[in-house]
């Protein structure tokens, strides 16, 4: 299957903690951080990904117990490229949604952006702005 459509597909199937995680990661981008779905990166599909803050949020279900050794290969490739992982599981975010988006936000807010942030409005057209 190719990538784009294993992450689409990933997108649609998403276990009912990642969908209401993935609401709350939502109404972040207020505050102008941007997440991604399963968005296809070095060969993995994290479930949520700040690009701009190199953050990674991973939802753990039960099947996770097994897949230590794995998630910890996986979390060590993200970190050699900068990203850092942070891992909640399925009752955290059920019962702890909003410690849960707390966590979060405090990683985003400490993290250096890797490229600037969108500034609002058009740009200028050609020939204006900054010389």
């Amino acid at each position: 299957m190719p990538v784009v459509a294993k992450a689409r597909a990933m997108r649609k199937r998403m276990s009912p903690p990642e969908a209401r995680l993935w609401v709350a990661l939502r109404r972040l981008r207020s505050r102008g951080y941007h997440f991604r779905r399963q968005h296809p990166t070095l060969g993995f599909y994290p479930d949520f990904i700040c690009l701009d803050r190199r953050l990674i949020v991973e939802v753990d279900g039960s099947g996770h117990e097994w897949r230590v050794e794995e998630d910890r290969r996986r979390d060590a490739a993200f970190a050699r490229e900068g990203f850092t992982t942070l891992r909640y599981g399925n009752a955290s975010i059920r019962d702890n949604l909003d410690g849960v988006v707390e966590g979060v936000l405090a990683h985003l807010e400490a993290a250096v952006p890797t490229r600037p942030r969108l500034r609002l409005g058009h740009p200028p057209r050609d020939g204006e702005g900054e010389g």
